[in-house]
């Protein structure tokens, strides 16, 4: 066994205390918001955000859960995120295993032509004029999911992997004659987990978090997905007085910061839950899918 140096741990010791003050950098404005949303809106009024709760309050939590709207809302991205993460990870794959195989005609012109779109943008109008007046998307839950199926970048992670992956695999399947479905879904998928769970995630957050293509597209109230309702109220504070004027209690403040900082936390804790599960495979599947092009 090799025993360090003197420098050697001094410089390991720095590191770590370099990490746990960046760690605590990112933890404590995270901390900071779920304690306060907790906490009552005159006492944040009077002493600003704390690490733990002064006056502990579920007003906030009461006001969201009330109104209908929120409930919807989540149903709407949790229905967006599964239904388009799940669409956009077998497009992505189909794609990036056909460029991947080098027997595959005009390979090359298909990555360049994806390649090309993240160079290159029509721009909001073109794409707001051919999203809802050509392809008659305006309005629909679909217009969340379609337009944003494949990205170029998540296609081409993916189309390296697969192509670091042994090629006699695929070639012995295909003489005991197996078709190219048949090799993607039942040999190469199941043997890429890391970066299926690395690209999933890079999917699901994108599709979460979408709001700005609810404000182009969907005047709905039933349509709006969370996170452009967490917009909505952000810089509308007539919808929290709304809310609250069924509350019928003397000398009452609305929680509008509160509110603010309770949906951010309600926002956030579902896809916060799904890191702890994928974290093993996240970096194995970017440094796998970097190396080799």
């Amino acid at each position: 066994m090799i025993r360090e140096s003197v420098p050697d741990k001094l410089l390991k010791l720095s590191f770590y205390l370099i990490l746990t003050v960046f760690s605590l950098y990112c933890i404590v404005p995270i901390a900071a918001v779920v304690s306060s949303s907790f906490t009552t809106e005159s006492t944040i009024l009077r002493d600003g955000y704390t690490l733990f709760p002064v006056e502990f309050s579920l007003e906030a939590y009461k006001l969201i859960f009330q109104d209908h709207t929120i409930y919807k809302a989540y149903g709407v991205t949790t229905f967006v995120t599964v239904a388009g993460t799940a669409l956009s990870m077998i497009f992505t794959s189909a794609m990036a295993y056909a460029i991947s195989v080098k027997t595959v005609k005009y390979r090359n012109a298909i990555a360049f032509y994806a390649y090309f779109t993240m160079l290159f943008h029509g721009g909001l109008v073109a794409n707001y004029l051919l999203i809802s007046k050509y392809l008659g998307m305006k309005n629909s839950i679909w217009v969340l999911i379609i337009p944003g199926l494949i990205s170029a970048w998540n296609m081409f992670l993916l189309r390296n992997f697969f192509a670091s992956i042994d090629e006699s695999l695929a070639e012995s399947a295909k003489i005991d004659g197996a078709n190219d479905a048949y090799i993607l879904f039942r040999i190469i998928l199941p043997v890429s987990l890391p970066a299926l769970a690395t690209v999933g995630l890079f999917y699901a957050l994108g599709y979460w978090n979408k709001w700005f293509d609810a404000l182009l597209y969907i005047s709905d109230p039933d349509k709006f997905p969370l996170q452009y309702l967490i917009q909505r109220i952000m810089n509308n504070l007539d919808y929290v007085n709304q809310i609250a004027a069924d509350v019928m209690i003397p000398n009452f403040i609305p929680p509008a910061i509160t509110v603010r900082l309770a949906t951010t936390v309600v926002t956030i804790g579902p896809i916060v839950l799904l890191y702890p599960f994928l974290q093993r495979y996240f970096v194995k599947g970017l440094m796998v899918g970097a190396v080799k092009g």
